[in-house]
């Protein structure tokens, strides 16, 4: 039996804690995962899981093991992908995670112009705007706006998202133009709940910090969905430019408030701390640094 199948059968389980998670994880049968790990206890001659009818917990033996073996797995893997990359360029899969409209907007786009030169890699791309667990799920990259403080993670900064005032053309028609940030607070605006606070908007102009209180009918935790709700004449919205999309481009929506700069946001890649980071990931990291600056993201 392949240790090396051993371990990373009792690392997904650890992580996860469960066989059938660990299986999905790593593309095999539910009884072959258990039967990998069962085969690491007969090999060291210890129990490394505490096996329950809904849960599998670490003992102090497993625990020791885990606290060492992802970074062993990882050093192997790397080891192994350098040398076949010396001959025939990067290969495996990347597993890469980001929010819902930034992944569609942008990581979509730039993942495929990274496949054109680098045929022999994969991608496993999962969308979610919840803040996905890197090693539970075992993602090797995943795109962060806003400020990471977890101490597990370590980040690389691509750059800052600035954040636009939009509205309909139909609504300034109505409603007049704008051209001071505290007119805000009087009109009809819509509210992104992803934001830290979202009814609190913040702009820079005229030599000071200038905060309105927002009020609206329509609060969505979508960036996009805020967009497409101010393209229909519905209110003001306040978001990264990147969530316009064509809209912008079509005219179905227009800046105001182009004197008064609105808050930026960072953008990072992160990825797990403690672990030599694969030699692909690296190159995938290096590419969106350079790719995020040739692009209307910033």
């Amino acid at each position: 039996m392949d240790i090396t199948d051993e371990l990373k059968a009792f690392v997904a389980t650890a992580q996860t804690g469960s066989f059938t998670a660990a299986a999905d994880q790593l593309g095999v049968s539910n009884r072959l995962t258990s039967k990998y790990v069962a085969e690491l206890e007969a090999r060291l001659g210890v129990r490394l899981l505490q096996r329950t009818t809904r849960r599998v917990g670490l003992t102090p033996a497993g625990e020791d093991l885990l606290a060492r073996a992802p970074a062993i797995l990882d050093d192997l893997d790397d080891l192994l992908a350098e040398v076949a990359e010396g001959s025939r360029g990067f290969t495996g899969v990347i597993r890469v995670s980001a929010p819902v409209t930034f992944g569609e907007s942008y990581v979509v786009g730039m993942l495929a112009r990274f496949a054109t030169a680098n045929p022999g890699v994969s991608f496993d791309l999962r969308l979610s705007d919840s803040y996905v667990d890197l090693a539970r799920d075992g993602i090797d990259l995943a795109f962060r706006i806003g400020r990471s403080e977890m101490l597990s993670l370590k980040s690389r900064k691509l750059g800052e998202l600035s954040s636009i005032t939009v509205v309909s053309p139909d609504f300034l028609a109505e409603n007049g133009p704008i051209n001071h940030p505290d007119q805000l607070e009087n009109l009809p605006c819509i509210v992104d709940t992803n934001r830290k606070v979202p009814r609190r908007w913040v702009y820079r102009g005229q030599g000071q910090d200038h905060v309105v209180t927002v009020q609206g009918r329509f609060h969505v935790n979508s960036a996009r969905a805020a967009a497409e709700l101010a393209s229909k004449g519905l209110g003001v919205a306040h978001l990264p430019r990147f969530a316009l999309g064509e809209l912008e481009r079509d005219g179905s929506v227009q800046c105001v408030l182009d004197d008064f700069q609105g808050e930026t946001i960072p953008l990072s890649a992160v990825y797990l701390e403690g672990r030599t980071l694969p030699r692909k990931i690296r190159a995938l990291i290096d590419f969106a640094l350079e790719d995020i600056r040739k692009s209307d993201v910033i």
